[in-house]
């Protein structure tokens, strides 16, 4: 009675982070334990633990035979893990429990994160190697003071620069995680352009040099600020320490093979400036290239305001909810970090063509050419049948009026009667669609 306790005891605290179920089909896979199984316990593709009972009434841990334990292949060491922990693998450079333990899109997001890495890291070699130069490395004129003036101003600007972002934009990080990560990269890509080109106007390299440390502070904030809200993403069993720490483990050995390749190339272009633009050029388009891939490997399963755009201009036109999956590929990466406006709700009702079929296809089509299209130019005439019965310039057999949605539609500056009755019964027809929206199927019907 006392074992049974203990494995309903057990059962509770390993069922959340892995996988434990009765094993009667185990024993013969198992013919040198003697005893039938009770539970088994396996993280991920790690091996399984098996719990057995003891004569006192406690449970036995037995995990793989001591035979098993030797050298180990490439893809063990990167994939399972270390042996001889008490607890079990721990895996070097994966979180434990993988991939079970982590999102869907951990694996190609950290492929395409460890080549922008390692880009990174070979142009960073070509940036640092440059500014090193430019402060007087192994120029007998120039003395101790000056290049450690230059550095001072250079660390001080990217102080400032640090706080003024996080407080100007830091409130914005979480939510658009994706389109600052790509933003953080290309600025670090024009920061590091600015040190290697520094060199060539000494009047200015103190002004070049403390410019591109003040953007690579804001990189540093965005980069770490949109890193953390990804990990929370991914971390799937309460584990965003030990996916953070692998993921630092991952760019350690990545910056690691950055810098064996730099110490090949630094050779090699010193002195040889054609030869360090074309290396820099090749391997900031492999980094912007990978980022990208990065980014759009992503599948978010929380709204922003991008993302609840492309739902609810897919839900009024098919009249069901898109999917995570469907969403992020749609999601702009580039034009979106200030394009939402406050009135998100009301542009996405009223500022697009709808086709057959639509949720509340004749609301809509009122309310888009009161406000939108008939309002402005004094015509109160409903959008009527093309007389030929052709597609002009709408699906529905309409003509289609011109979107140009007022500034009072946004702005709210005294608008007159009629049109603060259409926005009335906006609010009204938001009253309705929402619940709907919310209680939407995430599947195609």
């Amino acid at each position: 009675m006392q074992s049974v306790r203990s494995v309903l005891l057990l059962c509770p605290w390993t069922s959340p982070c892995s996988n434990a179920s009765p094993l009667p089909d185990l024993a013969p896979a198992m013919p040198s334990l003697g005893v039938q199984p009770l539970c088994t316990e396996q993280y991920g593709s790690h091996s399984a633990r098996c719990y057995l009972p003891s004569p006192d009434g406690r449970l036995s841990c037995v995990g793989d035979e001591p035979g098993h334990m030797g050298w180990r292949s490439l893809k063990e060491i990167f994939m399972m893990g270390s042996w001889g922990e008490p607890e079990g693998q721990t895996s070097v450079f994966l979180p434990q429990g993988y991939p079970e333990s982590v999102s869907q899109d951990y694996l190609p997001y950290q492929i395409w994160d460890t080549v922008q890495a390692f880009a990174s890291s070979i142009t960073g070699a070509l940036a640092t190697q440059a500014v090193l130069k430019g402060v007087g490395v192994g120029d007998q004129t120039s003395t101790v003071a000056a290049a450690t003036v230059t550095w001072i101003l250079k660390d001080g600007t990217g102080m400032l620069g640090r706080i003024l972002f996080a407080w100007m934009k830091g409130s914005k990080l979480d939510c658009d995680a994706k389109q600052w990560r790509l933003f953080a990269d290309g600025l670090n890509d024009l920061a590091i352009f600015m040190e290697i080109l520094a060199p060539a106007f000494p009047a200015c390299f103190t002004l070049i040099i403390c410019t591109s440390g003040f953007f690579k502070c804001i990189v540093g904030v965005a980069g770490g600020a949109t890193r953390a809200a990804l990990t929370m993403h991914q971390a799937r069993r309460d584990n965003m320490a030990d996916v953070s720490a692998k993921d630092g483990s991952q760019e350690t050995l990545v910056n690691l093979a950055g810098l064996l390749v730099s110490l090949l190339l630094i050779p090699l272009v010193t002195d040889r400036l054609q030869l360090t633009y074309t290396l820099y050029g090749l391997f900031t388009a492999l980094h912007l290239y990978a980022n990208y891939r990065a980014v759009r490997a992503v599948c978010m399963e929380t709204l922003n305001r991008a993302r609840l755009r492309l739902a609810l201009r897919h839900f009024l036109c098919q009249g069901w909810v898109p999917t995570p999956a469907h969403a992020n590929p749609r999601e702009p990466l580039v034009d979106t970090i200030q394009a939402c406006s406050h009135a998100l709700l009301l542009e996405t009702l009223l500022s697009q063509a709808l086709p057959p079929g639509a949720v509340e296809e004749e609301t809509l089509q009122k309310l888009q050419w009161q406000l939108c299209g008939g309002e402005g130019q004094g015509d109160q005439t409903p959008p009527v049948p093309d007389p030929v019965g052709g597609q002009r310039g709408s699906s529905r057999g309409f003509t289609a009026p011109i979107l140009h949605p007022q500034p009072a539609l946004f702005c709210l500056s005294a608008p007159d009667g009629e049109v603060w009755a259409a926005l009335t019964e906006t609010h009204q027809l938001l009253d309705r669609l929402f619940p709907r929206f919310l209680a939407g199927n995430w599947e195609h019907p």
